[in-house]
C-alpha cells in the first residue's frame, strides 16, 4: 500500500492511495457474498448460485461497485489511525480501479486550519449592571394574580383596573374604514402594560356604548433608516368589567409561588433574589457575547466552507426538530436557513478560534475531569462512572467543557469596565434618534 497525504491548502488536505489487489481482495469477496444474496441465475434458487458463475458473468460490475466503498473504508481507517480530523464530508475527487490489478484513489478533506492567534488578551469590554426597577417585583405578583382576579359589570371606566370588549376598527387617513381590518368582541386589559397607551387615555371616563379613537406609532429601522408608520383606530365600547382583586390567603400565596413561600412577604424576597439571578446572568452573557465577538474579529479569516455548510445543516435541522417538538403549523425553512447563514458562518469561525486558542494556551480537559463529574453523576443515577465518560466523550461534553475554559480564560484575561445597563441603552437611543 502506498500513502501519501497532501497539503492543498491551510484548511484543506489530499490523501492518494495506492493498494495492489492482494491487499483489497478480502473486502472483494465480501462484495461477491453480499451482491450473491439479490442473484437469481436459472436453475439455482435466489442467493444460492456459485460465486463462479456469479464472477464470470457480473463480476468487473461488482467489483467496479465495490470499488468506491473499499476506497472509503480505507480512507476511515487511516482517519483513525492517522487521528486526523475531517470537519466536512470528504469527496473523492479520482479513482482508478483495474480488476485483478490495483486500486488508486484520491480523496479531498477539509480540516481546521492553523491560526496564529492575536489580540486575545487584554481586550476592554462593558458589563452592563441590570437594576431592579420599582414595581418590578409587584407586576410579576400582579401577573401571577390574574387567575384568581374576578370581575364585575361596570357602566363607567374609573380607571386602568378594568377589562373591556371592544370592536376595533382601522381607519383610513381621512376617517373611512380599512377594508377588512376589524376586530370583532375584542377583550382587552387595560393594566397590562404591552396595550397601547393612547388608548388607555382615551378609554378613561367612557361608559358602555361610546365610542373613541386612539393611534399607534410603528417606528422600525430598514437597515440604518428609521420608517415611522401610524395606525389610526376607531373603538367600539361593548363591555366594561372592573377587577376585583383577591385577598392575598397563605393558599394563594403557596399557589403563585410552587410551594416556595407562605406569606407575601417571603414571596417577594425570592422574586427579588430570581430577578437579581436572571440579571446576573444576562451580564455574564453580554460579556461574554462581546468578548467572543471581538476575539473573532480581531482574527477574522476565511473558514472552510464544507465546515460552515455542516454547521449551517445543524442549525436548520435543530430548529426543524424544535419546530415539531412544539408543533409549528409552518416551518419555514427557507427563511430559517437564510437567518442562520451568518451565525453558522460566524460559529465555525468561533470553533476554529477556540480549538487554536486551546492549543497556544496548554487548556485541556483531562479525561481524569471528565471521571470526577461521572463519580458525582453515577452516585445519583446508579449507571458506571466508565459508561458515563464513554456517554460524554460520545455526546461531545468534553468539547463543551474546553469552550468553557477557553472562555473563562479570555475573561480573566480581558479588562472588564461595569456599567449602568439602562443609562448605556439609553444613550445607545439617543445617538440613534440623533443620527
Amino acid at each position: 500500500m502506498n500513502i501519501k497525504l497532501n497539503e492543498l491548502s491551510d484548511s484543506e488536505q489530499q490523501l492518494e492511495v495506492t493498494l495492489e489487489y492482494g491487499e483489497i481482495s478480502p473486502e472483494i469477496e465480501n462484495a461477491y457474498n453480499e451482491e450473491r444474496k439479490n442473484i437469481t441465475l436459472d436453475g439455482f434458487r435466489k442467493g444460492k448460485a456459485p460465486i463462479g458463475m456469479i464472477k464470470k458473468i457480473y463480476g468487473e460490475a461488482i467489483e467496479y461497485k465495490a470499488s468506491e466503498k473499499i476506497a472509503n473504508k480505507k480512507f476511515w481507517d487511516f482517519v483513525d489511525s492517522e487521528k486526523l480530523k475531517p470537519v466536512s464530508t470528504p469527496q473523492i475527487v479520482d479513482i482508478d480501479f483495474t480488476p485483478g490489478s490495483s486500486l488508486s484513489f484520491k480523496i479531498k478533506f477539509e480540516i481546521k486550519p492553523k491560526l496564529r492567534l492575536k489580540d486575545y488578551k487584554g481586550i476592554e469590554v462593558e458589563k452592563p449592571l441590570f437594576k431592579i426597577k420599582e414595581g418590578e417585583v409587584q407586576k410579576e405578583i400582579d401577573y401571577l394574580l390574574k387567575p384568581f382576579l374576578q370581575y364585575q359589570t361596570a357602566d363607567l371606566i374609573e380607571n386602568s383596573s378594568f377589562r373591556i370588549t371592544v370592536n376595533l376598527q382601522r381607519l383610513n387617513d381621512d376617517g373611512t374604514s380599512f377594508q377588512e381590518a376589524k376586530n370583532e368582541n375584542m377583550v382587552i386589559d387595560l393594566d397590562d402594560e404591552k396595550v397601547n397607551k393612547e388608548l388607555v387615555t382615551n378609554a378613561i371616563g367612557r361608559k358602555t356604548g361610546e365610542v373613541f379613537g386612539f393611534s399607534f406609532v410603528d417606528e422600525h429601522y430598514h437597515g440604518e433608516e428609521m420608517h415611522i408608520e401610524k395606525f389610526n383606530y376607531r373603538t367600539e365600547l361593548l363591555k366594561i368589567e372592573k377587577m376585583i382583586r383577591p385577598e392575598i390567603t397563605e393558599e394563594i400565596v403557596k399557589k403563585i409561588s410552587g410551594n416556595k413561600a407562605s406569606t407575601l412577604d417571603e414571596f417577594n424576597l425570592i422574586l427579588h433574589k430570581n430577578f437579581e439571578e436572571y440579571y446576573a446572568k444576562q451580564s455574564e452573557e453580554m460579556v461574554e457575547n462581546n468578548l467572543l465577538n471581538i476575539v473573532v474579529k480581531n482574527n477574522d479569516f476565511v473558514p472552510p466552507a464544507g465546515f460552515v455548510s455542516t454547521v449551517h445543516k445543524r442549525f436548520v435541522e435543530l430548529e426543524r426538530e424544535n419546530a415539531k417538538r412544539y408543533k409549528v403549523p409552518h416551518f419555514d425553512e427557507k427563511s430559517v436557513a437564510e437567518y442562520y447563514k451568518p451565525r453558522a458562518e460566524w460559529n465555525a469561525k468561533w470553533q476554529i478560534i477556540l480549538e487554536n486558542l486551546a492549543d497556544a494556551e496548554g487548556i485541556k480537559v483531562e479525561d481524569a475531569e471528565l471521571e470526577q463529574i461521572a463519580q458525582q453523576e453515577a452516585e445519583k443515577t446508579g449507571i458506571s462512572v466508565a459508561k458515563l465518560v464513554k456517554y460524554y466523550k460520545d455526546t461531545n461534553r468534553n468539547e463543551s467543557m474546553l469552550e468553557e475554559k477557553v472562555i473563562k480564560f479570555l475573561k480573566e484575561n480581558a479588562v472588564i469596565k461595569e456599567v449602568d445597563a439602562e443609562k448605556r441603552i439609553n444613550e445607545k437611543k439617543g445617538h440613534k434618534h440623533e443620527s
